[in-house]
Parts: structure tokens; C-alpha cells; sequence
């Protein structure tokens, strides 16, 4: 039996290392060396990832009476995003290193001073990491060594270089070359992409892709009252590819340029408790999140501080994830009041009210909003379900992937290859479980060989046909994590993965 460390946390080599060697994520274009944030995933990792959406699709419209479905184009009229402040505000602080030309958000860049005995003798700067601490402190020691200072140094206070003051630029060393006063002031960057409607290139043909999916939902506002029937409070949720030309994408698939979102929109009465309602969306997304898979010790909450939320927003809560690099954001779930509804509305000139029949009024709901990004979720996933556990005298690397979103639901496998019989028996079984579910047949290699693949890729069950099975017509079903193996008949096996895998 498996000797199992279940507080164990993977690194992202770990991570990276699998997606790599099951063909779960490449990195785009990489024979031309690839494109930063931007990735493809492999026969595996399209599985997942599909299983993912459609668990959310399932669960968020198709079993509940009061959320809808969209699909709203990526470019929309440019007119959306300037009324939804994307075209002003949509920015990251953005600095440059003048001698390197590498460039840094300014708020995922930190520094501090060092100071000895109560003299300040320098600056360090590090970029944001779980373990900046340490490293911002190991370079304070450097420098009081290669300045002979004799004393106590005092803690490294770090803080975010947007917070620094302009007579500080000077004296703030690059992360790239070490040499202070090379690093800009910040300055707004932008992050949508833009593009060209049309054979005219000039400022009448812009457009942009979208950097969220939300705003769709909200110019279909009244296309959905108007043909669905739909009464307060109802939700409509969308699926779909999203854009941020981001400064500096990083830490594998978590932040990228090009990647896929599913948000909810959910409308409520302009004089609803939505305190209540926030709430209760929290605390739905966050039992959701577990019933997929993902490890309670990793999950958190961060309610935002009145200061750092939007200025329309009334609150937000992060459901977080302690990824390999750090505790960051995985899910949002905002109160955004009407504000989106009353900029379409002025920017449109069209009426997007809703009439209340019992009250007899006409008014802009508020909206409540759970967001996720797609990728951030697969790699939550992964980091929950990545296991290296002890079996006898090997190391044994499985992906306890919860069976609605493991790529494949079971491999159906012949003992040995060379006795027709049994070859014949195990494919005449995958083609029936084919129709029922996603199953793979391998015959290569030995048996044993062949279960650990199924493991790293997070097959829940094996199911052999051996020497009994030409006799008894039963199988060998074999549990991912447990390792335990039973008999079932045909029949018994069919009922199982129904019953297992959806």
C-alpha cells in the first residue's frame, strides 16, 4: 500500500515537468521558440480542461432554473469598452529598465531600504514571489558585506514600487542589472489589445478583443428579457476567451496573455439584501471549487479592504489558491451594484430597465458577479490532484483528479498482447464503453508499466482483461488511489463508470 504525504505541495517544476511529459501543455509556437503567455494544451490537457468548463456549464446553467446561457462575439462595438472604463482605465503601472529593457509591473515590483544600525546604506528590489523576504534580506546582507558596514541590520521593509516617492527612483536598484536609478517612473500601460475593423486602418476602425467576457453579458441585458421570459433574480453566464496584453506574464499558465474565462452575471432587485446575495455566491463557488477536486488546506478567502475595491463596487471576495509561487487570487465574487447597466445605458442611449410587475416599477438591477479564469482553475486543479507517493521500493506519481474532470475515465487493458483472445475481449469491451464515456485502450508495454501512465494522467479506473476473464467473463477494475482491484462482469462495469463519472 502507498505510503502518502497528504500535506504535500508540488513545485511548478514538478507541474511543468508532467504537463510536458504527457502532453498536457506545450508552449505555443515552440519550435519558433515559442511566444510568452501563450500556451497549447495536448490531447490530455484539452480533456481537462473541456471537463472543466463543462462541470461549470453543468452546475452553474443546465442544473439550476435560474441562470442562463451566452456566447457573445470577442470584438464588440469599441463604443463598449469606452463606456465601461476599459478604454481609460484598463492599466497596469508599467516600468521600464533603461539599461536591461526588461519591463516590470510596478506593483508586482517590491523594494526596500537597508539600514545598519539606523544608517540607511542602500535599496534592494525584488520581484513579488512567496519567498521575496528571504531573498530581499539576502541581498542586504550582500551589500553590507560589500560595503564593510560593521552593525546590526535592521528588517527589510518591503513595499510595492508604486509606492515609491519620486526622490526614491534614484536610489532603487533594477532586478535585472542591480544598478539603482535605472528603472522608470510607472506610468499606465494599457492592457487591451487593438485591432483594425475593415480595409481602412485609422481611428474610425479600431476595435478591440475583449479583456473580460462580462461586458457581454451586460449589452445583452434586454436581448434576454425580451426573448427568455426571465424574472428577477436570474443570472446569465458565458464562457469564452479573453485578451490582456499583459507586462509580465508569468508563472506558467497562471497569467497569460490569451486565456479562457467563466463568469456569471447574476441580477438582482435595485432594494435586494445584496449582502445576502454576496454570500451566498461565495460560499456556492467555494463548495463548488472542492466538489471538482481542489484541496480545502489550499483554499482561502481575502474579503477586499474598502480602499482597494473599484470605485463602483460595494465589495469582493477572492476565493484564493496557494499555488507553488504564493497564496493569489483564483476566483471572484464581486458586487458591482448597476454601474455596468447604467453605462450602457447612458453610452447607448437605449433603455435597459427592467419592469418589475409586482412593484410596478421600472428600475437597473445590481448585479453580483463570480468570476474565474479557466487556466488558473486547471492549474489549481493540477496542484490539488499531483501526488508522489511511496509504493513498495518506487516513487509512484499520480494525479488524483477528481473522475468528472480526469481526461480519461477508465483504460481498458489486454494482460499480454500476443493471445488474440484476450486482445479480442478487451477492445469488444472498450468499444462498448466508449459510447458511455471517455476511454483509452493500450496494449503497450507491460501491465504494470501501463498503470502508472493512466496514473500521471489521472485515469481513475483500469479495467484488464486477464486469464480469469476468458472463463469467468468478469474483469479486473483497478482504483487509481487506492490500488485496489475487484471483479465486475460487463454489465456491472457499465453501471459503475455511469455511476462514477458523470
Amino acid at each position: 500500500m502507498a505510503e502518502m504525504e497528504k500535506t504535500q505541495r508540488p513545485t511548478m517544476d514538478q507541474i511543468v515537468g508532467l504537463c510536458k511529459r504527457r502532453g498536457i501543455i506545450f508552449q505555443s509556437s515552440e519550435i519558433y521558440n515559442g511566444v510568452a503567455g501563450c500556451f497549447d494544451y495536448g490531447p490530455f490537457g484539452a480533456e481537462i480542461k473541456k471537463n472543466i468548463k463543462n462541470a461549470w456549464w453543468e452546475d452553474m446553467v443546465h442544473r439550476r432554473g435560474d441562470i442562463v446561457g451566452l456566447d457573445c462575439s470577442i470584438i464588440m462595438h469599441s463604443d463598449v469598452w469606452k463606456a465601461s472604463g476599459h478604454v481609460d482605465g484598463f492599466s497596469d503601472p508599467l516600468v521600464d529598465c533603461k539599461i536591461s529593457k526588461m519591463r516590470y509591473r510596478a506593483d508586482q515590483l517590491y523594494f526596500g531600504k537597508v539600514t545598519v544600525s539606523g544608517e540607511v546604506i542602500g535599496y534592494v528590489s525584488v520581484l513579488e514571489d512567496e519567498a521575496m523576504q528571504s531573498i530581499a534580506e539576502n541581498q542586504a546582507n550582500d551589500l553590507k558585506r560589500k560595503l564593510a558596514k560593521q552593525g546590526t541590520l535592521e528588517e527589510i521593509v518591503l513595499k510595492a514600487y508604486a509606492e515609491a516617492r519620486p526622490e526614491e527612483y534614484a536610489l532603487i536598484p533594477s532586478p535585472a542589472t542591480g544598478k539603482p536609478g535605472s528603472l522608470t517612473a510607472p506610468r499606465a500601460f494599457n492592457l487591451m489589445f487593438q485591432t483594425h475593423l475593415g480595409a481602412i486602418v485609422d481611428d474610425s476602425s479600431v476595435a478591440y478583443l475583449r479583456p473580460e467576457t462580462a461586458q457581454g453579458m451586460f449589452v445583452n441585458f434586454k436581448n434576454i428579457l425580451n426573448t427568455y421570459r426571465v424574472k428577477l433574480p436570474f443570472g446569465i453566464g458565458q464562457m469564452g476567451r479573453s485578451f490582456r496584453n499583459e507586462i509580465t506574464p508569468r508563472n506558467f499558465i497562471f497569467r497569460s496573455r490569451e486565456f479562457e474565462q467563466m463568469e456569471m452575471e447574476f441580477f438582482i432587485q435595485d432594494d435586494a439584501n445584496w449582502q445576502e446575495w454576496h454570500r451566498y455566491w461565495v460560499n456556492t463557488r467555494f463548495e463548488w471549487l472542492k466538489s471538482i477536486g481542489l484541496r480545502e488546506d489550499l483554499l482561502g478567502l481575502e474579503v477586499h479592504r474598502p480602499e482597494k475595491l473599484a470605485h463602483y463596487s460595494r465589495a469582493c471576495t477572492d476565493i484564493t489558491f496557494h499555488y507553488p509561487f504564493g497564496v493569489q487570487e483564483l476566483e471572484g465574487i464581486a458586487a458591482r451594484g448597476n454601474f455596468d447597466l447604467t453605462q450602457h445605458q447612458n453610452g447607448s442611449g437605449k433603455n435597459l430597465e427592467y419592469f418589475d410587475e409586482q412593484q410596478n416599477r421600472s428600475y437597473l438591477p445590481h448585479v453580483i458577479e463570480p468570476a474565474i479564469g479557466v487556466d488558473r482553475l486547471f492549474l489549481a486543479v493540477l496542484c490539488s490532484a499531483y501526488v508522489e507517493e511511496k509504493v513498495e521500493d518506487e516513487t509512484r506519481i499520480v494525479l488524483k483528479l477528481h473522475p468528472r474532470i480526469a481526461p480519461l475515465k477508465a483504460a481498458v487493458l489486454p494482460l499480454v498482447k500476443n493471445r488474440p483472445e484476450l486482445v479480442d475481449l478487451a477492445k469488444n469491451l472498450y468499444q462498448k464503453l466508449s459510447r458511455i464515456c471517455h476511454v483509452q485502450y493500450d496494449e503497450s508495454g507491460a501491465i504494470g508499466r501501463r498503470y502508472r501512465r493512466m496514473d500521471e494522467i489521472g485515469t481513475p479506473y483500469c479495467i484488464t482483461a486477464d486469464f480469469d476473464s476468458l472463463e469467468s467473463g468478469t474483469f479486473t477494475l483497478r482504483d487509481r488511489d487506492t490500488m485496489e482491484q475487484k471483479r465486475l462482469t460487463e454489465n456491472e462495469i457499465i453501471t459503475f463508470l455511469w455511476e462514477h463519472c458523470h
